[in-house]
């Protein structure tokens, strides 16, 4: 089966979905499913546009709301993960995953689906250690602090993902797995982003929550965006004491949808032939969610997951065979997800623009069918409840400011560092609008093509054994192995124009006429750099 896979998409669907034609008719194939690993940005109104993490000018309408609507249909089945440029009001509807728009699919806070007997796992949003033992307790309106908090990582999210014992075929996450550069070309990478430097030799890049998912999962193929850079890694696991044959993953980052980026490839997968053409639930995730669901927290209290040795009566929430089974007589073994899609918000109109809409918290019916049906805690709902004990969200932005990098005054957290994945200036994600014609940043690559669909080896150059520390030598002699591709003409090399007037510091006057260093707050901050002060 063919699968394609993008990077940030940004709300440009008419643009991504017009490159995947044109890439099926110059290659003659056609994609069975479209998956895209964050900043998928399913914007419908003004309310949406301001629940967006972004400073103002860069709130654009893009063209989802023209699949919202119904003026336009996905031409291939999309399923996507969230990232930290979303309008998180609308994914907060669908905690647990649920039709954005006809055939486009949300994966939830975390999620699991089957599509022609291949199981697809992701996560949403972007790691931060200050927020990541927190329940989810944000809503909207939101202030400065929740509508970046709404879209950080949870640790039950992590810990009901880690329950799964069988095989993962695909996964998903916006930001990488910390560590996964040490598998690839590292040199070619630091090349294109030389501003990752610091973080690669210092091992804080990407997200460790991700990293303990990769090492547990281990899945076939992982992919990730975020970084705007197009970067293929290849990293053999350790066996464990129950596994036959050992396992390995082909990591793939996207770039993110814009003219001349590789923000697209076509990948050949493995399916079952005698599946259907439906998205499914998948048995274990679902008896997963039924086990792990007293666990469900709404308020912004840190707290730890139950561990082996620790004080919880329970810990292992891993579900049996029997469990398993249970989920598939309620669903009278009828996997086939509904196509209950409904319209929750009025649909923008161009003619008619509504710039001082409000966003409200709405209750979507998908997620109340949903937890109905499977005896599960309607996440908003509980939200809702607890706001009239007046019990969530309250003085968050009175008690905590929004951390840079560092992680600095955060509370103990099982990981020492607070990096989203890039807390370096990255001028490539800055630019959102730029149209990428006189700076294309992507790495190498194969080309998304019939002749090169399934084979990652000639991208994925840096085989290592993972171990489990995720703690990586710093010999780097295997990058050597690309330079023999690149000689052979199937790596693609470009040059990377630096923007060296994009400093880490912006000069401010004061009174005296003194010129004084103000920082620029990192990500999250202001993501977004004015083109002026660019300049």
């Amino acid at each position: 089966m063919k699968v394609a896979v993008a990077g940030c998409c940004h709300g440009a669907l008419d643009k991504m979905y017009e490159t995947l034609e044109l890439l099926q008719r110059r290659h003659n194939v056609q994609v069975d499913l479209l998956l895209c690993c964050g900043d998928f940005q399913a914007v419908r109104n003004e309310a949406d546009l301001s629940c967006m993490a972004v400073p103002a000018k860069y709130r654009h309408m893009q063209t989802f709301y023209r699949y919202y609507s119904g003026e336009k249909k996905a031409p291939v089945l999309t399923v996507f993960v969230g990232g930290n440029h979303e309008a998180s009001n609308h994914l907060q509807e669908l905690p647990y995953g649920g039709w954005v728009a006809p055939n486009i699919y949300y994966l939830g806070y975390a999620g699991v689906v089957r599509f022609r007997g291949v199981r697809i796992g992701g996560i949403s949003g972007i790691f931060k250690s200050h927020d990541y033992r927190k329940g989810h307790f944000e809503y909207p309106p939101y202030n400065q602090q929740t509508i970046r908090s709404a879209y950080h990582v949870r640790n039950i999210e992590v810990f009901k993902l880690k329950q799964l014992k069988r095989p993962i075929d695909i996964f998903m996450s916006h930001d990488w797995p910390r560590s996964i550069y040490h598998y690839g070309n590292k040199k070619q990478l630091l090349k294109m982003k030389s501003f990752f430097r610091q973080e690669v030799e210092s091992n804080t890049l990407g997200s460790p929550a991700a990293s303990e998912l990769l090492q547990h999962l281990k899945p076939t193929y992982w992919f990730s965006a975020h970084l705007h850079v197009k970067f293929a890694a290849f990293m053999q696991h350790q066996m464990d004491s129950k596994e036959e044959l050992p396992k390995a993953t082909k990591f793939l980052a996207l770039d993110k949808c814009l003219p001349h980026r590789d923000f697209l490839q076509i990948i050949d997968i493995e399916h079952d032939p005698s599946a259907g053409d439906s998205l499914e639930y998948d048995a274990e995730w679902i008896a997963v969610l039924k086990a792990t669901n007293s666990l469900v927290n709404v308020t912004q209290s840190s707290w730890n997951m139950p561990e082996k040795y620790g004080l919880n009566a329970k810990w292992d929430y891993s579900v049996t065979e029997e469990a398993i089974e249970e989920v598939l007589e309620e669903l009278n073994h009828d996997l086939k997800i509904p196509c209950n899609f409904t319209l929750t918000a009025a649909c923008y109109d161009p003619s008619k623009p509504q710039k001082n809409m409000e966003p409200i918290h709405s209750i979507n019916p998908q997620t109340t069918e949903f937890c109905a049906h499977f005896g599960l805690t309607d996440i908003n709902d509980r939200i809702q409840q607890a706001k009239e004990e007046g019990s969530v969200q309250g003085k968050y932005g009175e008690e905590e400011e929004e951390m840079d990098s560092t992680g600095s005054a955060e509370e103990p957290s099982e990981y020492s560092t607070d990096n989203s994945g890039l807390s370096s200036i990255n001028p490539d994600e800055i630019m959102l609008d730029d149209e990428g014609g006189d700076e294309d940043l992507s790495t190498c690559s194969v080309d998304p093509s019939p002749d090169h669909p399934a084979d990652f080896s000639a991208s994925f150059s840096d085989i290592r054994i993972m171990p489990d520390s995720m703690a990586v030598s710093s010999d780097d002699a295997m990058d050597s192995t690309n330079e023999e591709l690149e000689k052979s003409g199937v790596v693609k090399q470009v040059e990377e124009k630096i923007l060296s007037e994009r400093l880490l510091k912006r000069i401010a006057v004061n009174e005296n006429g003194n010129s004084s260093i103000k920082k620029i707050k990192r990500r999250n901050q202001a993501i977004y750099a004015a083109e002026d002060e660019d300049k």
